[in-house]
């Protein structure tokens, strides 16, 4: 495994354990020239999931992709970088589990919503203002009366 800081090729590992629900094995390395430590993740394999765009176009699942979105919707928010690496982790899984050779982005997109609703809604109202395109502030007050609507429907219960 190179080094991220010197790229020499050899490092050693210190520490192996299974990250979370053991789908993956987390990896802490050591650089053999520099002494730089950093982590690494094996996971097992698995076939492509297949994402149909909006425009019809199909493009290889990427759950950095879910990550990128979702650390600009919560960029000075309270929410652990942790949070979000579970969020993008939990809809791939939910996502593989459906056993679709292929999957709706917007299908995607309302995973992420229902999930950064529970969390923060600042950060949900900024993911749903790019992935819905309000096109007018009209669009963009009914988003917030929905969800300030739901939230009472959940505290009345």
């Amino acid at each position: 495994m190179k080094c991220p800081k010197c790229y020499h090729k050899h490092s050693r590992v210190l520490d192996s354990r299974p990250h979370e629900d053991g789908d993956e094995i987390r990896r802490r390395r050591e650089c053999e020239r520099c002494g730089f430590r950093f982590r690494t993740y094996e996971r097992k394999e698995e076939a492509p999931l297949i994402i149909k765009k909006r425009d019809g176009t199909r493009q290889e699942f990427n759950r950095e992709k879910i990550i990128r979105g979702l650390m600009r919707a919560c960029e000075k928010r309270p929410v652990p970088i942790e949070t979000i690496e579970e969020i993008a982790h939990d809809i791939e899984q939910e996502i593989r589990q459906s056993e679709k050779p292929e999957i709706e982005s917007q299908e995607i997109g309302e995973m992420i919503l229902e999930r950064l609703s529970e969390i923060d809604e600042v950060a949900y109202v900024r993911f749903a203002s790019v992935y819905r395109q309000f096109d007018s502030i009209n669009a963009f007050l009914e988003e917030l009366t929905e969800l300030m609507q739901t939230k009472k429907d959940i505290n009345s219960k």
